[in-house]
């Protein structure tokens, strides 16, 4: 079984880092090992034998169900749950114990400040470049599950550009495209949509925010399929345009077909940045656009390499079966808005597969 697999793979470079057991408590982790969403994660997973999840009492039969998860333990409430995770760490004796210090959701600092309270003589160590390394390069079921969101991504975006119209909110056109979304088998997509002049990078919706004239609407979907996600992203300007929006246009255009020629297998990332950078300095845009062409997709919408919020990560190389997300770096042209080109390809042997397509 996949999932039995990643879980024993990861034992064995826990061992070999001398880490006694890991404390899940991300969401998308807790799915890579467990195949399940469930709030809020909690996996304990020792260096070698089976993991221990736990369940809020009365939800055990269901968990059950639906993971191939057998060690299941319930508490009442936070300070319950805790008090068994350090019961556990003190009866095996754990001495070295690995948390993942991220930025996604439930990676709260007040569970790692309680951990350390509760666990005063146990060696905490970050195990977060662990899990994203192996999470780096997909499997089959992985690309699989992808390819399906890439397919209801990019219905959702065919009808988000048959809706665009003076008028129109944020908000609105947002509420079409979850409706698509949900229609078709997401279970925990988002949408983000920027209606000009005012540029934002992360545009959640707002309702005040209405489609007029002469400025940019950026659409940027991210689709999930058995937790698995596909981002893509698309730009229409209202109205005839001119000047600076005609240039933003033309660069954006030159810069997602650069990308695509040079990402291939063994590339370094930093070098296809500086070769798209000078085409940002060609048409004197490079002072709107943002650092990073690309990131990873899959159990989040955003992983690692995440080469806008990760300096470091932009001198990884690509690797076959990396699953990417580009051009994700906007253009942010105050007085007509964002301008974003992005579509989630697969990584091939020495090509790129496409999986959102309009």
């Amino acid at each position: 079984m996949i999932l039995e697999h990643r879980l024993h793979r990861f034992q064995e470079i826990v061992r070999g880092k001398g880490i006694d057991a890991v404390m899940i408590r991300t969401l998308s982790s807790f799915i890579y090992f467990t195949g399940l969403k469930w709030l809020r994660p909690a996996l304990l997973i020792p260096s070698s034998g089976e993991p221990i999840a736990f369940v809020a009492r009365g939800e055990e039969e269901g968990f059950r169900k639906r993971t191939w998860i057998r060690n299941v333990v319930t508490y009442t409430d936070g300070g319950d749950l805790m008090g068994k995770v350090s019961g556990i760490i003190r009866k095996h004796g754990f001495k070295t114990m690995g948390l993942e210090f991220g930025i996604e959701r439930d990676a709260y600092i007040v569970f790692y400040e309680m951990f350390k309270r509760l666990n005063p003589s146990v060696k905490i160590v970050d195990v977060s470049d662990i899990i994203y390394g192996m999470r780096l390069i997909k499997d089959q079921y992985e690309l699989d599950a992808i390819r399906k969101a890439g397919r209801i991504a990019s219905k959702a975006m065919e009808e988000a550009l048959s809706v665009i119209e003076p008028g129109v909110s944020e908000t609105e056109i947002a509420a079409e495209i979850y409706r698509v979304l949900y229609k078709n088998g997401s279970e925990e997509p988002l949408v983000y949509v920027n209606v000009g002049p005012d540029p934002r990078i992360h545009s959640e919706p707002f309702r005040d925010n209405i489609v007029e004239n002469d400025v940019f609407v950026t659409i940027v979907i991210g689709a999930d399929y058995n937790r698995y996600y596909a981002n893509m992203a698309r730009t229409v300007y209202i109205g005839n345009p001119r000047g600076i929006a005609i240039k933003a246009i033309e660069c954006m255009d030159k810069v997602y077909e650069t990308a695509l020629k040079l990402t291939r297998p063994g590339t370094k990332i930093i070098d296809v940045i500086k070769k798209i950078d000078t085409i940002y300095r060609k048409y004197g845009l490079e002072n709107y656009r943002v650092i990073g062409y690309l990131h990873g997709v899959g159990l989040q919408i955003e992983e690692p390499p995440i080469t806008t919020i990760l300096p470091r990560d932009r001198f990884m190389n690509i690797q076959k079966n990396m699953v990417l997300a580009m051009v994700h770096s906007p253009l942010l042209i105050r007085g007509v808005g964002q301008v974003k080109k992005e579509d989630t390809f697969i990584v091939g042997s020495d090509s790129l597969e496409r999986v959102t397509v309009i």
